[in-house]
């Protein structure tokens, strides 16, 4: 049996908490997807730790942690979080296995990626820089390396051969930084990641499968960024939403049980692209402020508004979402009046539906408005304690989604978790 977790938004959902808290239900955490774009945050105590590649259920002992062949993968990333979780005493030999199959960003990809964006000029997507969207590029294009080819004699030549056709597409750019202290730390790091636990990943998963294991699969970024179904062209280069768990992990269809979706109680984006709810004003700046939303990835300010449920509809939709956890409702704490959007204006139409190509057309959300709960509710450890005009946001965005939010997040902290079932 195979469970999602997935964001619903446009990343920074808090997957990364949700995951950690869910994840001694099961017996295997699975990411399927994304690279080190992601961030995932987590609390371990009282410190802070961010997993950019390795699944949130590192820190939970006798769980197995696989990163699937849908993912890309950066070697020096992947170090620096190991040496991070290694440090807390997790002995990642035991619990952090990797697909053969999965794709490795170069430092080529990284040179790539910044090349690219810079000549977007004032079109940029808001790329994080990490190399994702080349990697995928020549995974798509049969050029990539995949984590096997490290343990192939012939590594190196196949490495050079690739970088010889990446300069040439650098050189097209003009683009003339010195990238060999990268390519250093790559090449240290790679023989790092010889050391893990290397294994033939669909198969390592469906052994798991057929001896009755439960798998979580962990989601990164968020369903509006999906390369097909986010909104184009402002999304990630992989699919984002539980239908890349088939071709990211290779576990068929009629495994998945429940899609688990996270939405924040608000709305927030990072980097360019359409945002229609999105709070140009003092009440955006108090939503940044108070959810302390700066990217975990990138630590760009995150553009922040009230949660528009077009989106969220169509993300439960094209996910087949069976529950939602909502996020982060105790930084509504503060505001004595809520809006929730619940339908667009479009050339004088009004449309519950996401339009093709929203980025060349001019959006205007309809609002409905709620009151505030105006107190803290970052000390309520049940439903019943949740106050009541916060379960009446809750009830409305339950009705107009048609599936049920069935646990709160009203804060930071690993048991900041309530069942509103």
């Amino acid at each position: 049996m195979v469970d999602v977790l997935l964001g619903l938004q446009w990343g920074d959902e808090g997957k990364g908490k949700i995951v950690d808290y869910f994840a001694k239900d099961y017996d295997v955490v699975a990411r399927f997807q994304g690279g080190p774009n992601a961030g995932h945050t987590l609390y371990i105590g009282d410190k802070k730790v961010v997993l950019h590649q390795i699944p949130s259920g590192v820190f939970h002992s006798n769980k197995l942690n696989l990163i699937g062949n849908g993912v890309v993968l950066d070697p020096v990333t992947l170090k620096r979080e190991c040496d991070t979780v290694a440090s807390f005493g997790v002995d990642l030999r035991k619990n952090l296995f990797i697909s053969e199959r999965t794709h490795l960003i170069l430092p080529t990809h990284r040179a790539l990626d910044k090349a690219a964006e810079i000549s977007k000029g004032s079109q940029k997507i808001g790329s994080t820089l990490k190399g994702i969207s080349p990697a995928y590029m020549d995974k798509t294009g049969r050029n990539g390396l995949r984590v096997g080819d490290l343990l192939d004699k012939n590594f190196t030549t196949s490495y050079i051969r690739l970088r010889l056709k990446h300069q040439k597409l650098l050189d097209n750019y003009n683009f003339t930084e010195d990238i060999s202290g990268w390519e250093e730390e790559f090449f240290e790091a790679v023989e790092f990641l010889k050391q893990l636990n290397i294994v033939n990943g669909e198969y390592f998963i469906n052994e798991q499968l057929r001896a009755g294991k439960k798998v979580l699969a962990e989601g990164a970024q968020g369903s509006m960024l999906d390369i097909d179904f986010g909104t184009f062209p402002f999304v990630t280069s992989s699919n984002t939403i539980s239908a890349g768990v088939c071709s990211g992990l290779g576990v068929a269809p009629q495994t998945i049980r429940d899609v688990i979706g996270v939405t924040k109680a608000y709305c927030t984006r990072v980097g360019s692209g359409p945002f229609p709810t999105e709070l140009e004003d003092a009440t955006g700046e108090e939503l940044r402020k108070i959810g302390n939303e700066f990217g975990a990835t990138t630590g760009r300010p995150r553009r922040c508004g009230w949660i528009d449920l077009v989106a969220l509809r169509f993300a439960c939709m094209v996910n087949g979402v069976t529950k939602i956890v909502m996020t982060k409702a105790d930084v509504l704490d503060a505001f004595k009046e809520l809006q929730v959007c619940t339908s667009y204006t479009i050339d004088g139409k009004e449309s519950q539906e996401i339009p093709f190509r929203i980025d060349r057309l001019a959006v205007t959300p309809t609002y409905k408005k709620f009151q505030g709960w105006d107190i803290p509710s970052s000390a309520a450890k049940s439903a019943a304690e949740l106050p009541e005009t916060m379960k009446s946001y809750v009830s409305f965005i339950n009705e107009y989604l048609g599936v049920k939010v069935r646990y709160i997040s009203n804060g930071p902290g690993r048991d900041q978790i309530i069942s509103v079932d």
